[in-house]
C-alpha cells in the first residue's frame, strides 16, 4: 500500500508527520511525505529511509500578499495532485491539503483512501477571521464526506467533529505525544544561560505568537516577587522580538533559539516546571491537547496550565501540576506560588506514570488499527 502523507509546509519540524511516517514504513506500507517547501530547501532527500518530496514555489521575501500566496498555493496544489493520483491512501495533514484529495478521488482515482488528519479543530482556529472562518466551515463540510478516516489530537475536538458531521465515524484519536524515553537530567539552561544554582526554571517551549499567552508570562515575571523564579522562552514566532527585548531588560527572562526534535527533550528536562498558558480566544485553544505538554511530561518536569477545559482535565486528574485559577497576570502569579510548595517526589511519581500512558508507542497503535481497517 503505497501512502502520501501530505503537509502544506516545509516539512523541517513537523515532529507529527514524521513520526506517523515511521510508525506505518515500520509496519511495512510504502510512505512518502509530500511537502511544500521554501525556494531553498531540497526538492527530494530522504530522512529515517523516507522519501521526502517537497514542490517548492515558497520565498518569503516575495511571497508576502494574500494572492501572492493564493497564486503558490493553488500551483503547489496542482503538482501535488498530478504527483500522488496513484497513490493508494493520501494522509491529508490539516483542512488545507484537503482538496487533493477531492481532486484525485473524484476525477482521477475514485478507489483512493483518504486520512483526515486535523492536527487542530480546523474551523475553530485563533487566526481565522470573518470571513476565512465561514469558508473553512464549508469547505470541511463539504471535503469531510469524501474521507474514509478521520483522526483528530483531543477528545473534545473528536466529539465537537462527531456532532458537527453525523454521517462520520467518531474521529480517532492520536494523541501528538513523544516517543517513551527514560530521562536523565540535564542542566542545559544553567550551563548555556548563566543561570545561577538556586534559582527555579519555569520553561516555555513552542511558538512565540499570539493566543499563546506569551504577553502574560512576560508580565508576570516582570512583575514578580519571587526573586528565585525565572523563565525560559524557548521557541521562534512572530513575538520572538519582543522576548529578547525582556530578556535584555529583565534579569529573570531568558531567551533560547528552537533546538531540533532530537535533543529537545534534554532541554526540556533542564527546566523544573513547564507553563502552557494558551488563551481562551477560540475553541481549539480551549479544547487542545498540545504536544509541549506531553514533551514537559516525557521529560518528567510538572507543569502550569491555563484554565482551559482539555489541560485542566489532565493535569487534576493525574496530579502533575497545577491550574491557574484564571487566564491572567495574576492567576499566573497564584498559580506559581502554589506549584513550588507542591511534593516534588510525588510529582515525580505521578509524571512517571503518566509516561507510560502518554507516548508515542501507545499513539501508533491507534494509527495502525485506523490503517488495518482501511
Amino acid at each position: 500500500m503505497r501512502i502520501a502523507n501530505i503537509v502544506f509546509n516545509s516539512f523541517v519540524n513537523d515532529n507529527r508527520v514524521l513520526k506517523e511516517s515511521i510508525s506505518l514504513k515500520k509496519a511495512g506500507y510504502e510512505v512518502e511525505i509530500i511537502a511544500h517547501g521554501d525556494k531553498d530547501l531540497p526538492k527530494e532527500e530522504i530522512k529515517n529511509r523516507i522519501k521526502i518530496k517537497r514542490f517548492n514555489y515558497l520565498d518569503r521575501k516575495i511571497t508576502t500578499s494574500k494572492l501572492s500566496k493564493l497564486k503558490i498555493y493553488l500551483l503547489w496544489l496542482k503538482d501535488v495532485v498530478k504527483y500522488v493520483k496513484n497513490f493508494d491512501v493520501l494522509h491529508c495533514n490539516d483542512l488545507n491539503t484537503l482538496p487533493i484529495a477531492f481532486i484525485v478521488k473524484k476525477f482521477f482515482n475514485k478507489n483512493v483512501k483518504v486520512v483526515y488528519d486535523a492536527h487542530e479543530y480546523e474551523t475553530e482556529m485563533n487566526q481565522l477571521n470573518k470571513i476565512s472562518k465561514p469558508l473553512a466551515k464549508f469547505a470541511e463540510k463539504f471535503l469531510i464526506k469524501y474521507v474514509d478516516k478521520v483522526i483528530t489530537v483531543s477528545e473534545s475536538i473528536a466529539n465537537e467533529y462527531k456532532k458537527l458531521y453525523p454521517f462520520i465515524e467518531k474521529p480517532a484519536l492520536v494523541l501528538n505525544t513523544p516517543p517513551y524515553k527514560k530521562i536523565e537530567k540535564k542542566d542545559l539552561f544553567r550551563e548555556k544561560l548563566g543561570i545561577d544554582e538556586n534559582k527555579m526554571i519555569f520553561l516555555y517551549q513552542g511558538g512565540l505568537s499570539s493566543g499563546r499567552g506569551i504577553e502574560i508570562l512576560l508580565e508576570t515575571f516582570k512583575q514578580i516577587e519571587n526573586k528565585d523564579a525565572v523563565i525560559v522562552f524557548m521557541g521562534y514566532g512572530p513575538l520572538e522580538k519582543e522576548v529578547k527585548e525582556a530578556s535584555k531588560k529583565y534579569s529573570n527572562i531568558y531567551f533560547h533559539p528552537a533546538v531540533s526534535p532530537e535533543i529537545l527533550l534534554d532541554y526540556t528536562s533542564s527546566a523544573d516546571f513547564g507553563i502552557l498558558f494558551y488563551e481562551n480566544t477560540c475553541l481549539n485553544h480551549y479544547y487542545c491537547s498540545p504536544n509541549k505538554m506531553f514533551e514537559y511530561l516525557m521529560s518528567e518536569i510538572p507543569v502550569i496550565v491555563s484554565n482551559l477545559y482539555e489541560m485542566k482535565r489532565l493535569v487534576e486528574k493525574y496530579k502533575i501540576g497545577v491550574v491557574a485559577r484564571e487566564n491572567s497576570v495574576e492567576g499566573l502569579k497564584e498559580a506559581i506560588e502554589e506549584a513550588v510548595k507542591l511534593d516534588k517526589e510525588e510529582l515525580r511519581r505521578n509524571i512517571q506514570e503518566v509516561k507510560k500512558v502518554y507516548n508515542w508507542e501507545e499513539q501508533e497503535k491507534v494509527l495502525l488499527k485506523i490503517y488495518r481497517e482501511l
